[in-house]
């Protein structure tokens, strides 16, 4: 576990007051490749991904108080390569969902596009929760290494947050939603 330091993101929302059309919150990460290497694309860099990186939530996903704007960690400001100076953590997805280096937040009416589910969408969905008995097209997501350990242990649904988050996704094919 990673000792975030933020707010949640329902707090923001809560003061811009988003219009009932709001239904998504699209996210859009800082575009600077000559200060990001990685986003000049090519064979080493920017994963072949069109830049700028952009991130989508459901509204409801966005109000939970899990989801949290991060601008620091283990009692220090976020350094640039963990997304400073804010990026999102939503701790039952999987961690590309968590933008960094937030330079834009939308909220808009339809899903937004997102850029894994541009680049691969028959690998990425755009929920991106995490669900141990669906693999990913290449490797199984059964078991992980977390962060300080040295042997893998079982997977759990939403990252182990289901107590908490399941009721976001109830009615939902949760294979095919995943």
């Amino acid at each position: 576990m990673v000792p975030w330091l933020g707010f949640p993101l329902n707090t923001l929302i809560k003061q811009v007051e988003p219009t009932p059309k709001a239904k998504y919150v699209a996210f859009e990460t800082l575009y600077d490749p000559k200060q990001m290497p990685g986003q000049r694309g090519g064979l080493f860099g920017g994963a072949g991904l069109d830049w700028p990186y952009v991130e989508g939530l459901r509204m409801d996903e966005a109000m939970h108080p899990l989801a949290i704007l991060c601008f620091g960690m283990y009692g220090e400001s976020l350094p640039n390569q963990d997304g400073a100076p804010i990026r999102m953590v939503i701790p039952w997805k999987y961690g590309f969902k968590s933008i960094k280096s937030i330079v834009k937040i939308k909220f808009v009416d339809s899903q937004p596009p997102t850029s894994w589910n541009k680049e691969t969408p028959n690998e990425y969905g755009f929920y991106s929760n995490v669900n141990p008995t669906v693999d990913h097209p290449r490797w199984s997501q059964a078991t992980e290494r977390r962060l300080g350990e040295f042997l893998k242990r079982k997977t759990l649904m939403f990252n182990g947050y289901a107590d908490q988050v399941s009721s976001l996704y109830t009615g939902m094919d949760l294979r095919k939603n995943y």
